[in-house]
């Protein structure tokens, strides 16, 4: 078909399963043809889908001693959906990453190496995706840069970036911050107000993109990252502490951080799953006893040999919570979430919250898995009730006794001088995000996943600049020139050479067969099939193959035959195969 969509591929390779995301935006040399003024100004357009994605477990870092079962056994059917998303045609020019986080970063480098080297050559020799570098399209990725990309996706989202005027928090800010917490680590991005800026500048890294009219978007931005401070990594620490205060000799050990009554081992299984011997943790539901015992875990007693400091003694400018308001993604949504009935967008509230967790956790076990009661109310899953006690107080010291975030509900916080239009501000309101924290899972019905912002930075790096080539990517706070630490995008602005006659009508005809299923009219259909069909035998023999292959299917080896040999295609056949493609 027609050049107008570009696609890219990307593995999001977690402690716990890897994930696969498919993104598409068009091709700028297509949209430079028709973009408004508003367009041109804009970062480019990426859509997806919710069965664009797909999530297998467990996690790549599983395969540390057996890195030539990754391919076949677990990279192999995340493949295959991407290829059943990428028209035949693209295949070739889609980027494909698998970029590895926390799970990854915990093995020792030897297997990590050995891991990514067996990835990249699978896909290879397996695909024919784009993947001209191993090394910039399969690797680890520092929690830094994982933050970075997580700040993209989340300012790209709500419009941070292409409508700073709707953004305005005072000050001259209009990006959100973002935090993002795992199983393993847990990471925090934002642009720091001027002041600090100025005072840190060394410690920013310099974010460049580019909009469509090849200017370039510039950001500095402050992100770290603190390993072992996910939820589970933290509950291990947490669990460790525990049985070093109690004799060694005892059988069973109170544990306030699991709801009365619940018995288990350490490792979180059923105590009637236990080993003859096994210690056993023994649930009391005593939430306030359970923050005093997390709250050591944030090594806020740590050096700090460059202040300010946050969390372990990691340093982090100081923050404007004036200025900087921030979403919260992963555990931080699911968290505030699930079993403690968290609804929708509504905005956080930390007493109302507090409150609710106070109340679930305080209930006996067999209350919370009693089927009666269940059937009363949302269907509560054992192994998130569980653990839900724990993740609370992890995240709420996290949040407000590591970062900082202000108590909404007990604790007043600075106002701003908001100057955004009336309809922006009540929708912010209205979502939350002019609170100092707000947590989210997706926005515009699109999910925030940092693989968003690596894909928008590679989208960026395809147009063409104006003036001064400098490349897309980050690196270290230099003006004017490429840090050697710079991250590029992986893209290039480059066309793809093609005929533009012979490509506007394929693109044409790929958005008559995208739009197709929303249009029940039968007439509306037979006009558009004879148009088609005219259109189609004026088309080069390669090109009508390809248009024969999106609307048969690419097994139709029929139709693949009758063109090779030169003949035409009837209206009738036409016809059938677009009524099928369509029904």
């Amino acid at each position: 078909m027609g050049k107008k969509w570009r696609y890219g591929v990307i593995l999001d390779a977690g402690s716990s399963g890897t994930r696969l995301h498919v993104y598409r935006w068009k091709d700028p040399a297509k949209v430079l043809k028709e973009a408004s003024k508003e367009d041109l100004k804009s970062l480019p357009k990426l859509e997806t889908d919710k069965d664009w994605t797909k999530k297998i477990r467990p996690g790549v870092s599983t395969f540390g001693e057996k890195p030539k079962e990754v391919g076949p056994d677990h990279l192999k059917s995340l493949v295959n959906h991407a290829l059943d998303i990428i028209p035949e045609d693209k295949v070739q020019d889609t980027p494909i990453f698998l970029m590895a986080t926390a799970g990854m970063r915990l093995l020792p480098q030897v297997q990590q190496t050995a891991l990514t080297r067996e990835i990249c050559s699978y896909l290879r020799q397996n695909t024919e995706f784009s993947l001209p570098d191993c090394d910039l399209h399969i690797q680890v990725i520092k929690g830094e840069t994982e933050g970075l990309y997580g700040w993209i996706a989340s300012n790209y989202l709500l419009g941070g970036f292409d409508h700073p005027e709707d953004h305005a928090h005072g000050k001259g800010h209009h990006t959100y911050g973002f935090l993002d917490m795992g199983g393993a680590s847990a990471q925090i991005a934002f642009a720091p107000n001027a002041t600090e800026a100025e005072k840190h500048a060394n410690d920013l890294k310099l974010l460049r993109m580019r909009t469509m009219n090849g200017e370039p978007a510039e950001y500095k931005v402050f992100t770290a990252t603190w390993l072992g401070f996910g939820v589970n990594q933290a509950r291990e620490a947490y669990v460790k502490n525990l049985l070093d205060a109690y004799d060694p000799s005892a059988k069973e050990i109170p544990d306030p951080c699991m709801p009365k009554g619940l018995r288990t081992t350490t490792s979180g299984k059923p105590a009637n799953e236990a080993e003859k011997g096994e210690l056993i943790l023994l649930g009391t539901g005593n939430f306030k006893t359970c923050l005093a015992q997390t709250y050591p875990l944030l090594g806020k007693d740590a050096p700090c040999e460059d202040q300010p400091c946050l969390l372990n003694g990691q340093h982090v400018p100081a923050i404007d919570f004036d200025v900087n308001h921030f979403i919260g993604v992963s555990e931080y949504w699911h968290t505030t979430h699930g079993v403690f009935g968290g609804k929708g967008d509504k905005a956080y509230d930390f007493n109302t919250y507090q409150k609710n967790v106070e109340t679930f956790c305080s209930k006996d076990w067999d209350e919370i898995v009693d089927p009666k009661i269940a059937a009363r109310k949302k269907k509560t899953d054992p192994k998130e009730a569980q653990e839900a006690c724990f993740k609370a107080s992890w995240l709420l010291n996290v949040l407000h006794d590591g970062i900082g975030i202000p108590r909404i509900g007990l604790e007043e916080t600075p106002s701003s001088n908001h100057n955004a239009s009336k309809e922006a501000l009540e929708h912010a309101k209205e979502k939350g995000f002019l609170d100092p924290f707000q947590p989210v899972d997706k926005i515009d019905g699109i999910e925030v996943s940092w693989t968003l912002g690596k894909m928008v930075l590679y989208a960026a790096g395809q147009i063409p600049p104006k003036g001064k080539d400098m490349p897309v990517g980050f690196g270290s706070n230099i003006e004017g020139k490429v840090p050697s630490d710079f991250n590029y995008a992986g893209s290039s602005w480059k066309p793809v050479s093609h005929s533009d006659d012979d490509d506007d009508w394929g693109d044409k005809a790929e958005d008559i067969l995208d739009k197709a299923p929303s249009k029940k009219t039968s007439g509306f259909f037979f006009f558009i099939l004879i148009l088609l069909f005219l259109a189609f035998l004026l088309r080069k023999k390669e090109r009508r193959m390809r248009l024969t292959s999106k609307l048969f299917g690419r097994q139709s080896a029929q139709y693949e035959r009758v063109l090779e040999e030169g003949e035409a295609i009837s209206l009738l056949d036409l016809i059938q195969g677009f009524g099928a493609k369509i029904s």
